[in-house]
């Protein structure tokens, strides 16, 4: 691999490390006036298009070392990028991989997912108990490791409850902000998910300078943001570290949305929800002139492009009819 000449082996090598880190981004038009700096990590300039990517190498690395991949499939439920990841790298390591998904996912995760290849099973979220009513595609893929039929066939990587996921971040997402930022990173903000990025990166910087504000995002119940979790109605994650988390920010759908046009049309960044989301968050916090304040920017708008369609559609933004 050769960095400077941008030559890899293979496209898993593009993934964001601490030699190839993914860009930091200025925002210069969504902040008020005497705002502090803003900055959005694009970890949708990972290959496979999400902050997973470093999930999905951390994950499969880890099973390789313990042997658990030798003669398995991998099963993984996921609520879209993990499992893209998850697969195009299975691919790589000639594993079978099996996606259980959510069935109110985004179309395009779900197509993405049968273009690499995958077996995919979308999962209606009554699937599982009644107390974390959106949890049915962890349900089902639980299933295949413990029924009796299958479970001597299928390995999960377990993103929710594995530390390989923490580590992930900790090695590389958080010291790529701490060294992008020359260490004056004040704030970092990200969403509830499966907590391994927010645990990761919180811990590394926490390390750093105990006094880095850490910011959870959480959608409200019944949300529609891909990625993001309220854990009124999902299950908290095993790899939770909430002692690292100094506020949590409730977001609701719409002004995630907005934001996330607002992003498209005043900083040209094609984002998904879940950066809305978080942007927002940032933006409520009044930060003051000397933060630094660092937003994860998970993944792209192009898996997003059936959510966005009516609400640009009908935002009442003039639109100008070209001749062809």
């Amino acid at each position: 691999m050769d960095l400077s000449r941008k030559v890899f082996d293979d496209v898993s090598q593009l993934i964001g490390s601490r030699e190839n880190p993914t860009p930091l981004v200025r925002l210069r038009r969504l902040p008020p006036p005497g705002t502090g700096e803003i900055f959005a990590k694009l970890e949708w300039m990972n290959p496979f298009g999400s902050i997973k990517d470093r999930t999905a190498k951390y994950l499969i690395e880890g099973l390789k070392r313990s042997g658990g991949l030798k003669g398995k499939k991998i099963v993984e439920p996921t609520s879209g990028n993990t499992g893209i990841a998850l697969a195009a790298l299975s691919n790589l390591a000639g594993v079978p991989c099996t996606i259980t998904i959510p069935s109110g996912a985004p179309e395009e995760k779900i197509a993405l997912l049968r273009l690499l290849g995958a077996e995919v099973w979308p999962t209606p979220d009554d699937l599982c108990p009644i107390d974390h009513p959106k949890d049915g595609a962890i349900a089902l893929a639980w299933t295949f490791v413990t029924a009796e039929a299958t479970r001597d066939l299928y390995v999960m990587p377990n993103q929710y409850e594995n530390p390989d996921n923490v580590r992930a971040h900790y090695e590389t997402t958080g010291p790529e902000i701490w060294e992008q930022t020359l260490g004056k990173v004040t704030h970092f903000f990200a969403g509830y998910g499966t907590c391994g990025t927010i645990t990761g990166v919180a811990k590394f910087l926490k390390g750093k300078n105990h006094d880095v504000r850490v910011i959870a995002i959480e959608p409200e119940k019944g949300h529609r943001i891909s990625g993001l979790k309220n854990f009124q109605e999902s299950k908290k994650p095993g790899i939770l570290d909430e002692s690292l988390i100094d506020k949590t920010v409730r977001v609701p759908d719409d002004p995630a949305y907005e934001t996330t046009i607002r992003l498209a049309r005043e900083e040209s960044l094609l984002v998904g929800p879940s950066t809305g989301a978080i942007v927002w968050a940032a933006l409520q916090e009044n930060l003051p002139e000397v933060a630094v304040a660092v937003c994860i920017s998970p993944d792209n708008a192009f898996k997003y492009t059936s959510f966005y369609a009516d609400r640009v559609a009908n935002d009442g933004v003039p639109r100008v009819d070209m001749a062809v």
